[in-house]
Parts: C-alpha cells; structure tokens; sequence
C-alpha cells in the first residue's frame, strides 16, 4: 500500500511538472484553435520546451497505472489532489502566475483533505481489477459528452464583447471530465497487466472498452487542454481540471469498478471528509480573473 502512496505523490510531481512546462512553451507559441486540431498539433510538437512537459506527463501516467494496482480509486483520489500544492507553487516560481487569497486557502484545505485520505487507509483495504464494459461505457460516455458540450459552450461565449476574461474554471470542468474518462480507462488498463500470460492479457485489454477511451481522450484532451491552458492561467484551470477528475473518478469508479468504502466510522469519515475538502476547494475559486486595479496617481509630483 505505501508504494502505491508513493507512486502517487510521484506522479503528482511529473505532473505538476509537465504542465508547467507546456505552460511555459504555450507562452511562446502561435495562438491555438480547436478549430484547427492539425495545426495544434503540429506546432506542438514543434516545441521542444513542450515535447519535455509531454514526457513528464507520460512519465506520470505510468506512475498512476502503478497506484491503481496497489491502491483504492478513492484513496488515490485523495493523494492525487494533493499535486496542486505543488503546481500552484512551480506556477508562481516558474510562470510567475500570482494565486489569489482564496487560491491560497485552497492550499491550505487541499493539505488537510490530504492527511485525512492518507490516514484513512489501511493494509486490508480491496482494490478492484475489473468491471464490465456496459458498466463503464454506461459511465464515460455521458461524461465525454457533457464535456465536450461544456468546452463548446465556453468557447461561444467567450467570443461575446464586454465578457469579462475567464479564470478558465469551466474549461477546467470540461477537460477534467474528459480526464476523469481516461483515469477510469487507466484503472482498467491496470487490471490487466500481468507478468503471466501476456499474450492473452494484451488479446483481453483489446476487446476491452479501454484501449479505445485511452485513444479518444488523449487525442481530444490534447487539443481542448492546450487550447484552455494556453488562455487560462495554469495555476487555476489545472486545479480545477484535477479536482473535477479526481471526485468524478472516485465516486464513478469506486461504484464501477466494485470497491467498497472503508466500514469503520473513523476512516469512513476521514475518507468522506477529505474528498468533500476537495470539493469545497473547486467552490471557493474565482469564476473570472479580476481586471489589474489602475496604478495610484502620486499626490505630488517630483
């Protein structure tokens, strides 16, 4: 159980470290358009500053398929929210992206839910391998809609005059729906990694459901994340989008993948308690960026 905890806070650092990264390259690069998915990609990939966020980011996903082995989806949740400490700090070393004071509180209460998950846990707790394909599909497909539905929405809206610029909270929401899909894909690709029977392992995984989600919400999130990240500040989308994922993946995945919550009252609460912090922080942050205040005028000029 404890590699799985620290599987996860090390995934959580190339994350946080990924993002930043494609942040940063953002920056430089051409304006993106959704509407142009092959152009998005081609100068992505252009990008060398880009291309290391990427692999800090695949890095990171093979450090999350080796948490879903060892860990509950809830409990993981949990340790996976706690990488926002660390991005909302390298997003002000590194970008230079000032949080607000609530972004700072949120800091604060992300922590907390963190020790209450971690200390929820115990050595005897189940970790689920399987589910069906209706059971999954019945879950991601209406998530895949209300996100890309979501994401078009914003994009509308955002073309009107005198809006006031987004703090990107609903293209958090959107992308981390999508992102919430591919974790459960993720935990299903975990089930069937095996040292034993390969052969028939990889013939399972391919007439499983999640190949395929992997596919669909790594191509669409690559384009729709770039997009958002590259007008938003990266630290307010990219905790938006990790908490939206880390509370749809532990409530849908805890039930589609048959794992029970903790059955003493203590852990349940503490397990209970630390995803409802994490919810709170989601609802505390700022829907638009403030206009920057006018500079004070000197009383009296030198």
């Amino acid at each position: 159980m404890w590699w799985g905890v620290a599987s996860a806070l090390l995934a959580n650092v190339f994350y946080s470290t990924g993002f930043v990264l494609e942040k940063r390259a953002l920056s430089g690069l051409p304006r993106l358009s959704t509407g142009e998915p092959a152009r998005v990609v081609r100068v992505l990939i252009g990008s060398p500053l880009w291309l290391g966020g990427s692999l800090a980011l695949a890095a990171g996903f093979a450090a999350q398929l080796a948490v879903y082995r060892t860990l509950p989806i809830a409990a993981a949740q949990g340790i996976f929210v706690s990488g926002l400490v660390l991005l909302l700090l390298l997003s002000s070393v590194v970008l230079g992206e000032r949080p607000s004071g609530r972004e700072r509180r949120g800091v604060v209460v992300i922590t907390l839910a963190l020790l209450m998950v971690v200390a929820s846990l115990q050595d005897t707790d189940a970790v689920g391998g399987h589910a069906s394909a209706g059971g999954v599909l019945l879950v991601c497909v209406p998530a895949l809609a209300a996100g890309l539905w979501l994401y078009r929405s914003v994009e509308r809206r955002t073309r009107r005059r005198h809006r006031l610029p987004t703090a990107g909270v609903e293209y958090g929401v959107a992308v981390g729906l999508l992102y919430g899909v591919s974790s459960l894909a993720i935990k299903g690709v975990s089930g069937h990694l095996t040292t034993r029977g390969i052969g028939d392992a990889a013939f399972a995984l391919l007439r499983s459901p999640y190949p395929y989600i992997l596919i669909f919400t790594g191509a669409t999130g690559l384009i729709l994340s770039q997009t958002a990240l590259q007008r938003c500040r990266a630290s307010l989308i990219v905790p938006v989008c990790t908490t939206v994922t880390c509370l749809f993946t532990a409530a849908l995945g805890t039930f589609v993948f048959g794992e029970s919550l903790p059955h003493d009252p203590l852990r349940l609460a503490l397990r209970l308690g630390g995803t409802a912090l994490a919810v709170s922080v989601l609802l505390m942050l700022p829907r638009h960026d403030e206009p920057p205040a006018p500079a004070k005028e000197l009383a009296h000029e030198a």
